[in-house]
């Protein structure tokens, strides 16, 4: 019929964003991306491992150079994630909203969404300028148990999942293990243990 639309308009661009450390990546991390990308029908997940954690003490073990190697090597055979060294190439502590800003700039039209935990949605009321984050971004909260309540002004999208692996255990086995070996870790991806014994980082 004259009038009605020949083609229909292309949604936006969905992408997830996940902040960390990343100090080593490990499998956990790849999962809980991997399942916030199933669930939200994200187009690409962009690892963004930061400079100065705002919330940790201390800084990171492992320099940025490395994180950043380490996250290429564990990302590589997934076709959807992008490792983004934004917050790297900044001086100062890595501002989530700062980030989103950017982001949002260089992605004009796309659905940003930022990826976190349930421990970490609790705490965002703490975060440097969270309303300006929530402006910016859609959160998609993996939690697992009670699903997080949810907060006025803030869009939430709540997924259930979890993983055991922790970072700071890898760190701790990694430490004990010789020199120049790669680590034996189940939550180490194989690049990234091969990456970690050839460096001798930890």
């Amino acid at each position: 019929m004259h009038g009605e639309p020949t083609a229909q308009t292309p949604r936006p661009r969905r992408i997830g964003l996940f902040g960390g450390t990343f100090d080593p990546v490990h499998v956990g991390h790849l999962q809980l991306a991997a399942l916030a990308r199933q669930a939200l029908g994200l187009d690409e997940v962009r690892f963004i491992p930061c400079r100065i954690s705002p919330h940790k003490a201390g800084g990171a073990a492992a320099s940025g150079d490395d994180r950043l190697r380490m996250l290429r090597l564990a990302t590589a055979p997934l076709e959807w994630a992008v490792v983004d060294d934004l917050e790297l190439r900044r001086t100062g502590p890595s501002y989530s909203h700062d980030t989103a800003a950017e982001l949002a700039r260089q992605n004009p039209g796309s659905r940003l969404y930022w990826i976190m935990g349930g421990d970490q949605w609790e705490a965002l009321p703490r975060w440097n300028q969270p309303e300006r984050l929530a402006g910016l971004v859609e959160f998609i909260v993996i939690a697992r148990g009670a699903s997080p309540a949810p907060r006025e002004g803030f869009r939430l999208h709540a997924v259930a999942g979890e993983h055991p692996a922790s970072a700071t255990a890898i760190r701790q086995a990694l430490r004990g293990a010789a020199k120049g070996r790669p680590p034996a870790n189940p939550w180490l991806p194989a690049a990234v243990a091969e990456y970690i014994g050839r460096r001798g980082l930890y």
